[in-house]
């Protein structure tokens, strides 16, 4: 895909305009979508066929989100899998390494219930900006992601060595959890909590 062609997909997609290629052109019909003004980089279970990808499929399917593709962070990040195989970001940029993910332009409505899911509210995670690139170097954008809530990212970071992830893998979806599973149904990471 071209250039112009692909930023005007982007338009399409965070705008929740329908685009349709006519003739070799891509047209913006107006008044067929809803408005997806956020764009969030998913690294961990939310991603396509791992253990809460259903939550980001029913998004999909409502019309709430677009997948926009495979993205990196282009700076290093540590990534860590923490207690019953929940993945982290943390924010201490430098460490770890480029991490790899899925980019959604998603809704104000998505965005709630992202929010909710990830427990920002109870000092889970905290959604932060960042900036990621598209695959082989591709374009960069603006988006935001889950990052442990700072009370506890640092701890985890040294919990688990110093040494990060540039994927949330099989590997680790292998030791996911789910909370109602867990003991007292909760995230342990709030035990890491001051």
């Amino acid at each position: 895909m071209e250039k112009g062609m692909k930023a005007l997909y982007d338009v399409c997609f965070v705008s929740g305009e329908n685009c349709v290629e006519r003739s070799g052109t891509l047209v913006m019909e107006r008044g067929s979508g809803k408005a997806k003004p956020h764009r969030v980089f998913s690294y961990g279970t939310l991603k396509k066929g791992f253990p809460n990808y259903a939550l980001m499929e029913g998004i999909l399917r409502s019309d709430d989100a677009v997948s926009l593709g495979t993205y990196f962070t282009p700076h290093p990040s540590p990534l860590v899998c923490g207690p019953h195989g929940i993945g982290y970001l943390i924010n201490l940029p430098g460490s770890g390494q480029r991490v790899k993910g899925e980019l959604y332009a998603v809704s104000d409505a998505a965005v709630a219930l992202l929010d909710e899911f990830e427990g920002v509210s109870v000092g889970c995670y905290e959604r932060l900006p960042l900036v990621v690139e598209a695959e082989n170097g591709g374009q960069r954008v603006e988006a935001e992601a889950y990052w442990a809530h700072r009370s506890v990212g640092e701890a985890l970071w040294k919990m688990k060595g110093e040494v990060g992830l540039s994927e949330y893998g099989e590997k680790e979806a292998r030791q996911y959890v789910r909370k109602e599973d867990r003991p007292g149904a909760r995230n342990a990471i709030l035990d890491l909590l001051p």
